[in-house]
């Protein structure tokens, strides 16, 4: 009797141990806040880099947070497209939020929730999974241009679209109504 309580006490911290060491090596599934996973994913995908306009800062340029994801500013005139050397030369505003190229000049969206001039303001979270995934706005509409890196994004899983969903839908809403892409000069 003895030594089965002793082999009992031993599988049970045996188990203990391979449960904790399961969990802290992250191969037991838990249940994450959507909300603070898009918040990680966003902080870490590059979102800042292109959707929050970029000021000069103590150590050179950087994201202005006080703007934050609210996209190309619309007090920032961008009437045509430079003119490029070559065909497939591209160029970028100091904001780090226009881009200019073969395929006329881009500006960044406003991805905070504003009711008025936010991206997100009527898409729905499947919309906006299918944008990524199509790579057309609300998955069907006219296609997102250069630099949006979504041929990378559209490899996300369905519950890591969905998570910054959630977090873009919670970010401060910033009213900036962001211009519709230039046309390439022919």
């Amino acid at each position: 009797m003895m030594f089965l309580k002793a082999v009992a006490t031993m599988f049970l911290g045996l188990s203990f141990i391979l449960l904790v060491a399961l969990t802290s090596n992250g191969l037991v599934a838990q249940q994450v806040d959507p909300v603070a996973r898009g918040e990680y994913l966003v902080n870490t995908s590059g979102c800042h880099d292109c959707h929050t306009p970029w000021a000069l800062g103590a150590n050179g340029p950087e994201p202005d947070m006080s703007r934050a994801l609210s996209g190309h500013p619309a007090d920032l005139q961008v009437d045509a497209q430079p003119e490029l050397s070559e065909a497939w030369v591209w160029a970028g505003n100091p904001t780090n939020t226009a881009y200019a190229g073969p395929w006329g000049v881009s500006f960044t969206a406003n991805l905070t929730p504003d009711p008025e001039t936010g991206v997100l303001r009527d898409m729905s979270e499947a919309q906006f999974v299918d944008t990524i995934r199509n790579g057309r706005h609300k998955g069907q509409g006219r296609p997102i241009l250069p630099p949006m890196p979504w041929p990378a994004y559209r490899n996300m899983t369905d519950e890591d679209l969905g998570a910054i969903y959630a977090y873009l839908k919670q970010v401060p809403s910033i009213r900036n109504a962001v211009p519709e892409p230039l046309a390439p000069v022919q």
